[in-house]
């Protein structure tokens, strides 16, 4: 059927706007008479995203929807139903109560698909920038089985874990990143400006000793190609950031982040705990095991152990065990290996695997605690390099020059 992009007013007289799929604009009118929106404008459009009255630059700074906002939503959603509020009114009153912009406008779309007939878990799909598949997934299997409540508080708990395993990661981050952004800084500022004043001064003098050599070079190379440098720098950037939304790159990329010293097994921990996270969430809602890792290895962020996942899901099709797949994907610690070959002996494996993204979660924990400990030594020792080769290109020379005003 075709799209519609409309423009309308709701019950409090606002501007509302947005784009809904319907046999023709009688029909589309008829939806949205029902919803509550007075229709204004009707126009054919080219897809759900199009709207002829909203430009491009009106699309392009609608507000993001973040992950904080996904977990409010959630929760907000499992009140709501559990209280038995109709899913029509639910929608309605997390429109009216949202406060960021762009999840406001995802529930309008919602709002006017469940009003035409859709299911809450295809139109959800349509938003795929919001909703991931898992979560898709996650919602289908609550309307199937009438735990739609359920479900979503499930996934509440599920967001509000990646939350804070997030947030944790990037709070451990924030010294080192701007101690090396700071030293970085200060690197280009002493090439261009303070090298050269000493330059000067060590004009006239036939022999210099290397380590000066060396620096007068390289900061005479920064001041005469820092245009290249700088382009260089940019383009560079530019090519591994196409270079890493490409499929082999992003596998190669995720890879090498779990080998990074120190910061390596923090990911590794974190991908596999939200593996474990959503793996049980799964098996709990009622999601059969192959499909649960089909769907799971989407939702882990990370190209090399999604790979490995979707190994383990061909080796449950094919008869196998969870447990020896897992032992043959390679990343997991035999403590969780066995707690694996427990649960699924017992029949508790959705049990088991939360008590392992707990396990995790806790030496996550433990490892950030101790990652400024662990970083800050390195970063020392690399700023007393630098300041003693700073040092040496810079004094030598000039003590040298006091030693033969003394000798006179």
């Amino acid at each position: 059927m075709p799209h519609f992009a409309y423009r309308g007013r709701n019950d409090r007289g606002e501007l509302v706007r947005g784009t809904v799929e319907g046999a023709d604009s009688g029909a589309i009118a008829d939806q949205l008479q029902k919803s509550g929106v007075s229709p204004l404008d009707i126009t054919v459009a080219t897809g759900p995203a199009a709207d002829s009255s909203d430009g491009w630059w009106a699309r392009l700074s609608i507000e993001r929807v973040r992950l904080e906002d996904l977990v409010l939503f959630s929760r907000q959603a499992h009140t709501l139903l559990r209280s038995g509020v109709p899913i029509l009114r639910t929608f309605s009153g997390l429109q009216e109560s949202a406060t960021n912009a762009g999840l406001a406008a995802v529930l309008q779309d919602i709002r006017v698909s469940l009003d035409a007939g859709r299911e809450l878990n295809v139109a959800m799909r349509r938003h795929p920038r919001v909703f991931s598949q898992f979560y898709v997934s996650m919602v289908r299997v609550g309307e199937m089985t009438g735990r739609l409540e359920q479900v979503f508080l499930l996934l509440f708990n599920h967001l509000e874990f990646e939350k804070e395993i997030k947030d944790r990661v990037s709070q451990a981050l924030n010294y080192p990143m701007f101690v090396v952004a700071v030293m970085g800084i200060a690197l280009v500022i002493v090439n261009l400006f303070v090298i050269p004043a000493f330059a000067k001064m060590f004009a006239g003098r036939a022999e210099l000793p290397l380590m000066t050599l060396v620096l007068l070079g390289f900061s005479a190379f920064m001041v005469d190609y820092w245009v290249s440098l700088l382009a260089g720098t940019v383009g560079g950037v530019l090519a591994f950031t196409y270079w890493v939304k490409s499929s082999a790159g992003r596998y190669a990329w995720d890879r090498f982040k779990l080998r990074i010293p120190i910061g390596g097994k923090i990911v590794l921990k974190a991908t596999l705990a939200r593996f474990a996270r959503a793996m049980s969430l799964a098996l709990r809602s009622g999601v059969p095991m192959v499909q649960s890792m089909a769907v799971v290895a989407q939702t882990v962020d990370n190209a090399y152990i999604s790979q490995r996942i979707g190994q383990m899901r061909a080796g449950v099709e094919r008869g196998e065990s969870v447990y020896r797949t897992a032992m043959t994907a390679g990343v997991f610690t035999p403590v969780v290996l066995q707690m694996i070959a427990v649960g699924e002996e017992s029949g508790e494996l959705k049990d088991l695997l939360s008590e392992v993204a707990d396990m995790y979660q806790k030496e996550i924990e433990y490892d950030l605690k101790n990652l400024s400990a662990q970083i800050e030594p390195v970063l020392v020792i690399f700023l007393g390099i630098l300041v003693l080769i700073l040092a040496l290109g810079v004094f030598l020379p000039i003590w040298d020059l006091g030693s033969v005003g003394r000798g006179r």
